[in-house]
């Protein structure tokens, strides 16, 4: 069922790192742990999504950190005080990347999705798209001729998705999910 909602993206402060480090695990979980050991991600989570890391990220100015803002029907949501309109819940985040933070490409022409996510309470609302088409303004506004990520090849949802969104699959990389390698396909849309 699809259901409509209003929605806002909003940048992430470093002030709001615990924040995106409770939503970026939330999201995490629910994406993964169906096809993931429990030990396995709670070492993803250590390793990458800890606080220092995070804060790192946060300050490095080639890189972007949106948070996703949503009104929904179901009471099963993150609360954010700083939310514009007081009935939106934290729906989800998008991280991009130029230039040296991206994570493999390092194509000055390319901006990178490396992360975007949202709450199972808010799928199926099209904000996913809504993620796609925010990160397709940001690399025209910075001159950008593409943008690609990468995407689990188990992740048969968001693959389908990012087909929809006109991305195609030019390459693969590794991916270290806790100590166990995974394989990401690496996907790319022209602009």
């Amino acid at each position: 069922m699809f259901k409509k909602s209003t929605s806002t993206i909003e940048p992430c402060h470093l002030s709001q790192v615990a924040l995106l480090q409770y939503v970026a695990i939330r999201t995490y979980q629910e994406t993964f742990s169906d096809t993931n050991s429990e030990a396995l991600l709670q070492q993803y989570y250590k390793e990458s999504l800890n606080i220092e890391k995070l804060s790192a990220q946060l300050q490095n100015t080639n890189s972007e950190f949106y948070f996703l803002y949503a009104t929904s029907n179901t009471s099963e949501s993150i609360s954010e005080n700083e939310a514009k309109n007081t009935d939106a819940k934290l729906a989800g985040f998008l991280k991009l990347n130029v230039d040296s933070a991206q994570t493999d490409i390092f194509d000055a022409e390319a901006l990178e999705v490396e992360k975007i996510y949202i709450l199972k309470d808010f799928l199926s609302q099209g904000l996913g798209k809504k993620l796609i088409s925010f990160a397709i303004e940001r690399a025209i506004e910075q001159n950008k001729k593409y943008l690609w990520l990468g995407v689990w090849e188990h992740n048969f949802p968001a693959l389908t998705f990012y087909q929809k969104m006109g991305f195609e699959q030019f390459g693969e990389h590794d991916f270290n999910m806790g100590g166990d390698i995974q394989k990401d396909l690496l996907l790319k849309r022209v602009l």
